[in-house]
């Protein structure tokens, strides 16, 4: 009997560390006037980004979803009208595994919307396979994708008084590498048909990621945009869709007990879109509503720089 009461003692105690660290829950307390701004949300018609969607439409952001399923956008938009009463909510189509999808995506917006406040670079992936344009899938969509969309909406974004672009990242960056070499040869990060090949290759572009945001923030220096990189928590979301059944039977139980919902999740996208003071911040990663340091290999200035100039090349911008 002993052996079972100090058993669940431990399990207890073992939940309670993991709820107050991997799986610890934070809230935006932001309260900056956002009426009248335009947010681009990528995947916003799921998760995270719904979840994102749906509280900056409420606070009278107009708020476009850039996503490829416009069914789901469809069925998000009017879940978000519901709860909010906002009509300011719109879908356009956006394929981030296609340097076509996102070029046309850009020119539709610039030539539909006169303004543009808020990037929020939400969608991501964990999964195998290629582009449209040859590229490994996830750095492709999870990285390049954001990095052409982002470049392409530079102008728009400097004519706001204050703009900021969030993008998504992990604390699975801490585990990524970037072999430049490799993605010049195979244009990829990483791949291979077992899961530990592709979710090494998930953090490589977490970490291409945080990178891009320190790299972004240092060319945007002067003018009135201002960047930030996220690691959301550890979130219940359609992330790991494309991972086989057994793996989905080994995480689902976990998920259901301890990983956050999407709304919690979305707190850290929120604080960065919304906080004032921030600002001096730029370029910077944030878990749990607050600034975070990251290792020396995160915010290495020639890396930062190498992939940017390599991203350029890869996506056609030079």
């Amino acid at each position: 009997m002993i052996h079972l009461i100090i058993a669940g003692a431990l399990i207890a105690a073992l939940y309670v560390v993991l709820v107050e660290t991997l799986f610890k829950k934070s809230k935006c307390k932001g309260t900056a006037d956002m009426t009248g701004k335009t947010a681009i949300i990528t995947g916003g018609n799921t998760g995270i980004g719904k979840a994102t969607a749906l509280d900056l439409a409420g606070r009278g952001v107009r708020v476009i979803l850039a996503c490829r399923n416009q069914k789901k956008a469809e069925a998000a938009i009017n879940d978000i009208k519901k709860a909010t009463g906002s009509n300011d909510i719109l879908f356009m189509e956006l394929d981030l595994g296609s340097f076509k999808s996102v070029r046309t995506f850009a020119e539709n917006f610039l030539k539909s919307e006169s303004k543009l406040d808020l990037l929020i670079n939400n969608a991501g992936l964990v999964a195998d396979g290629r582009t449209e344009d040859g590229f490994g899938i996830e750095f492709g969509v999870n990285h390049l994708g954001h990095f052409l969309l982002t470049c392409l909406l530079l102008d728009r974004l400097k004519e706001s008084p204050a703009a900021r672009v969030v993008t998504l990242s992990s604390m699975a960056h801490s585990w990524g590498k970037i072999d430049f070499d490799s993605l010049v040869a195979t244009k990829d990060l990483g791949s291979g048909r077992y899961s530990w090949q592709f979710f090494q290759a998930y953090c490589n572009s977490k970490l291409c990621n945080v990178l891009f945001t320190h790299e972004l923030a240092k060319r945007l220096k002067g003018t009135n945009v201002t960047c930030y990189s996220v690691h959301p928590g550890v979130v219940k979301t359609e992330l790991s869709r494309h991972v086989s059944l057994w793996q989905k039977v080994f995480i689902e139980p976990v998920a259901r007990l301890l990983f956050l919902d999407p709304k919690t999740g979305a707190q850290t996208t929120l604080h960065c879109a919304i906080q004032e003071g921030i600002e001096h911040l730029s370029g910077r990663y944030f878990s749990c509503c607050a600034v975070e340091e990251v290792s020396a290999k995160a915010k290495d200035d020639a890396v930062a720089k190498k992939l940017w100039e390599v991203s350029e090349r890869l996506s056609g911008l030079s």
